[in-house]
């Protein structure tokens, strides 16, 4: 698996282009730490390498994207890799994510580009997926070298779904943990329309749902984090 290093900072969080949902406001300022984020989305022979099984619906091949996973099993899966590497994994936080997806919190309306010609360079979703996944890192980075934040598959993140978080977010790498059993996913998929792929919009599902276009990313946490 290769990460990128994701120097921290401050950033207004929310739908700063017009063309918000009720969901992606407030825009509010947020401060992360720097962060290890994957460079592509879990791949469907990572995943197998450690669950010795692919629940995926396109089984197209080793470098494409995971998908028909819960969250639940995402969580699985990062147990079982951090006992057998010694390291620690986990799923990114919403407001790292959106950092990392705009690029260090530019002003990006989409992973790499604002302009809505060019999204076709950057991103698969339903104008030109051809109805189905592809294998990680086939359109081009954003500024970060990050593949796929825009398109391809969603992606699970760690905080809990409420229509209102952004009215409880705190300032410093806030993390939004209430009762739901509703999860975060981000980016949009090869089968949703450009709308989706935003790197404002959050939808969201069960723990226990699955779907041939939800997969996800890992953040690695450095050492120094973990003491």
């Amino acid at each position: 698996m290769e990460f990128v290093l994701v120097k921290g900072g401050c950033y207004k969080m929310g739908d700063t282009s017009g063309d918000k949902y009720e969901d992606e406001t407030p825009v509010h300022e947020v401060c992360v730490d720097d962060f290890y984020i994957g460079k592509y989305e879990v791949t469907q022979g990572q995943w197998t390498k450690i669950m010795e099984c692919n629940p995926s619906y396109f089984k197209s091949g080793d470098n494409y994207p995971i998908e028909t996973v819960s969250w639940t099993d995402v969580k699985e899966f990062i147990n079982k890799l951090n006992e057998r590497t010694g390291k620690k994994y986990r799923l990114p936080t919403e407001a790292k994510w959106e950092y990392a997806a705009r690029s260090g919190g530019k002003k990006e309306k989409w992973a790499g580009t604002n302009d809505d010609t060019k999204l076709c360079n950057y991103a698969w979703y339903n104008g030109n997926s051809n109805g189905e996944t592809h294998p990680v890192g086939q359109k081009l980075p954003n500024a970060l070298g990050l593949f796929d934040m825009s398109g391809n598959v969603w992606e699970w993140l760690e905080d809990v779904y409420d229509e209102d978080a952004y009215t409880k977010h705190s300032l410093d790498n806030p993390i939004y943990t209430g009762g739901s059993s509703n999860r975060v996913i981000r980016g949009g998929s090869w089968n949703r329309n450009p709308q989706y792929a935003r790197c404002y919009s959050r939808r969201f599902n069960s723990t226990d749902y699955r779907s041939y276009n939800i997969g996800f990313r890992l953040e690695y946490v450095w050492q120094t984090e973990i003491k």
